[in-house]
């Protein structure tokens, strides 16, 4: 449904409406097919959406009396302008009576009403409006869709004026209907469970109402009939049962209509009741790629499915980088966002396109502050790693000139046998890594001046000789690349440290390739680099190598990218980054598709468009008959080397007890249990002294937990503290002595009746998770 709502009042208005109901219609669910404000009526229209949509628009507008005072009073109000004073108004329209029922024709010239449009879209907040702004005379209409909850909604609107000046109003309407029907669904089932759930079927008229109630689902059964007829009093309610039964995985819609009074759909969804396993496989699609992936032969019925998602390229991972890169920490990090900000625009512009220059001064601002702090008397390392950084930033002469100064404290810093750095306890290997450093610092002064030139070519041409007479002692592909990438290296030299690193590479089962980290290599900074890094250096060093697996060796990058996170710290992003984008520095095509299939037989296909090949395409499917050994093809059209994806084949297989070193638990479930009837739960666990523990109890669907006996064990100092969700409760167990078993015992309230299963419990340490002990699921019988 469409409503205007007409507001009259200062220049700026924000907007928000959320639901008042209470915690019954949270559980019914319900609609605002017909709205009914305190005094005006409303017109409405509504047709019949798909199950699940959201209903159609409406072309009416909802009127509304006049909001009471707003919230501002004595010389605070005074100081608002005379025409502004009403903050917010709604203006009372000329509502229309509801419109009857759209009447059918039958054979034989009979006519009967149709059946009602089903209410399907039940959102909590359903508009927020954070800046509206009025015209000349104070007002603003806010199209508003109302959804199929049948509750009291609430209105807030805060206003501002240009001057500053405050208010704000509150203000509801209700949402009913004369006639309805409100099933309760849990928030959840597992597979094989069979509850009986509750319909409300209520009469808000003067006059009792026969109707024929039907029940239907899709993704569950049904048992027995699912239509009979009810009969409610005038101003009363009856609660019919049906019993509806979870046979397999999967999401389930019922619809519960009422003659040709109401109808609604609800949806939940039903879990397996196995232990997932999943295997994964990333690449890129520079080429179509083939696997082959072997599914569980135990798997649940209906518990296969096939996920797959499709990485941007550097474009993508370079506007990612833009927004985050400034909410890091750390010198190296700060040096990473300056340098980005400075290079942003021509890489932008080579991806097809156009940076936003306020967003990327304001980074660089920031971030020039941190680096021109962290600069005021640098060493070696430092000078080394901030140089390139305040160097590309030309425009700015304060950075400008910092960043040669840095280049020329690196260049003094060189020793006469070319290397540079160095210290007690250093490996050749270390100080390789790190006159391959400061060369690169070194030579990014040199488009800034002749002196900058000059400096440049006596440093290469020093160190050049420290890596020549070293290069039989370049035992590690880490160590030849950080060399190659320092930029100062030609000739046989170069050709020979690239046979290194292309020895070093390894590929992994799906055909991308990395570059190792060997024991006892480190970085110029003493730590041990990460094989991201790693493989960012390799990519660099074999620039311009046709012998070289270049597009194999972005697929690794592409994997290890995490948004928001990057690739790792500072130095890290500023590698893998470059990387990036030397590899995939073409502009993506308008479009493309991607395609999956399973034996050459399609099973999902999605596709990018040119506005959408900056965010991830998500593509999920069921996967049936996937136990095995299959082979899977994962392609996109056009092949495209800066899209890399990632393909997880899940299921669920039934559950086994297990024991993780030491780690027992035991449960006791109840035996039976009454809807509404606290039963008590006891859970036990053994492990080794000084552990803290982390113990997941497995709740079946409509179980609820009394958090007081809860508070109970926390101020017993049992347990630390807890946490409940839907279908489990966590608690945290702290450290215990040796051969101090734990013993304890709460409450929970079942609240739908039937056959439920709870899904299995587990007992892990904090430290450890990968050490787990599991105890299979238990079956509940609620009466």
């Amino acid at each position: 449904m469409k409503r205007a709502l007409l507001i009259g009042g200062v220049l700026f208005v924000g907007f928000l409406l959320g639901t008042m109901g209470d915690n019954i219609r949270r559980l019914f669910g319900a609609s605002a097919s017909a709205l009914a404000g305190s005094a005006a009526p409303m017109a409405y229209k509504q047709e019949a959406p798909m199950p699940g949509a959201p209903p159609a628009p409406e072309d009416a507008e909802m009127a509304m009396d006049a909001l009471s005072e707003p919230v501002v009073s004595g010389e605070r109000r005074k100081a608002l302008p005379a025409k502004r004073r009403e903050i917010i108004q709604i203006i009372k329209g000329n509502g229309a009576a509801a419109p009857k029922p759209t009447v059918a024709t039958m054979e034989g010239g009979e006519q009967a009403e149709a059946a009602p449009p089903s209410r399907a879209w039940f959102p909590e907040t359903f508009l927020f409006e954070p800046l509206v702004v009025t015209d000349a005379s104070g007002q603003a209409a806010v199209p508003v869709k109302v959804p199929d909850r049948l509750t009291q909604w609430r209105v807030l609107a805060l206003a501002h004026s240009r001057s500053g000046a405050q208010a704000g109003a509150v203000a509801s309407f209700a949402g009913t209907l004369p006639t309805y029907v409100d099933p309760v669904v849990p928030a959840f089932l597992r597979a094989g469970d069979a509850v009986r759930l509750p319909v409300q079927v209520v009469n808000t008229t003067s006059a009792s109402v026969e109707q024929p109630l039907k029940l239907t689902a899709e993704g569950a059964v049904v048992e027995g009939s699912g239509t009979r007829t009810v009969r409610v009093p005038a101003q009363g309610s009856v609660v019919e049962y049906v019993t509806v039964r979870a046979t397999q995985p999967g999401p389930v819609s019922l619809q519960a209509s009422l003659g040709t009074t109401d109808a609604v759909v609800r949806g939940f969804e039903v879990m397996p009741t196995g232990r997932p396993v999943s295997q994964t496989r990333g690449g890129s699609l520079a080429a179509p790629r083939t696997l082959t992936l072997e599914g569980e032969g135990e798997a649940e019925a209906g518990s296969e499915r096939v996920r797959l998602l499709v990485y941007p390229g550097a474009l993508g991972m370079l506007r990612a980088e833009l927004s985050a890169a400034a909410g890091r920490g750390g010198l190296a990090e700060n040096a990473y966002t300056l340098l980005l900000a400075g290079r942003a625009p021509t890489l932008l512009e080579t991806l097809g396109e156009k940076a936003d220059a306020d967003s990327l001064k304001a980074m660089g601002a920031i971030s020039g502050q941190r680096v021109l702090r962290a600069a005021r008397s640098p060493d070696v390392p430092t000078a080394a790693l901030l140089a390139q950084a305040a160097l590309a930033h030309p425009e700015n002469p304060v950075l400008s000139r910092l960043g040669e100064r840095l280049s020329a404290q690196v260049a003094t810093a060189q020793r006469p046998d070319g290397t540079c750095q160095g210290g007690e306890g250093w490996t050749l290997q270390r100080l390789l890594v790190a006159t391959a450093d400061c060369a690169q610092a070194v030579r990014a002064g040199a488009a800034r001046s002749v002196a900058g030139k000059q400096r440049a070519a006596a440093f290469t041409t020093r160190a050049m000789g420290a890596f020549e007479r070293n290069l039989s002692r370049v035992q590690d592909g880490y160590t030849a690349a950080a060399i190659l990438a320092s930029g100062g290296v030609t000739g046989s030299l170069q050709e020979e440290l690239r046979a290194k690193v292309r020895e070093a590479l390894k590929t992994r089962e799906d055909g991308s390739a990395y570059l190792p980290v060997e024991t006892g290599v480190v970085r110029a900074d003493g730590t041990v680099p990460g094989e991201t890094e790693a493989t960012a250096l390799a990519v660099l060093a074999l620039a311009g190598d046709k012998g070289a697996p270049l597009a194999d060796l972005g697929t690794s990058l592409l994997a290890g990218y995490q948004p928001g996170w990057g690739w790792g710290d500072g130095r890290t992003n500023l590698l893998s980054l470059q990387a990036a984008m030397a590899l995939f520095s073409q502009p993506l095509p308008s479009q493309v598709r991607v395609v999956l299939e399973r034996d050459g037989k399609t099973v999902t296909e999605g596709t990018f468009d040119a506005k959408a090949l900056r965010d991830v395409l998500a593509m999920e499917a069921a996967a049936p008959g996937s136990a095995g050994a299959h082979t899977w093809t994962v392609r996109a059209e056009p092949a495209v080397p800066g899209l890399g994806y990632s393909l997880t084949l899940s299921a669920y297989v039934p559950w086994k007890a297990e024991k993780g070193q030491g780690l027992e638990l035991a449960v006791k479930a109840p035996a039976e249990a009454k809807v509404g009837v606290p039963v008590q739960v006891t859970v036990q666990a053994a492990s080794p002294a000084n552990m803290a523990l982390q113990l997941r109890y497995a709740l079946p669907a409509g179980v609820q937990v009394d958090t007081p006996s809860l508070t109970k064990l926390v101020a017993e100092e049992k347990i630390s503290k807890y946490d409940v969700e839907d279908g489990a409760l966590t608690l945290s167990l702290p450290p215990r002595g040796a051969g101090e078993p734990f013993q304890a015992s709460f409450r929970v309230v079942p609240t739908l009746a039937g056959t439920l299963q709870g899904g299995a419990s587990s007992l892990a340490p904090v430290e450890r998770p990968d050490l787990v002990s599991y105890v299979p699921p238990s079956r509940w019988t609620v009466r």
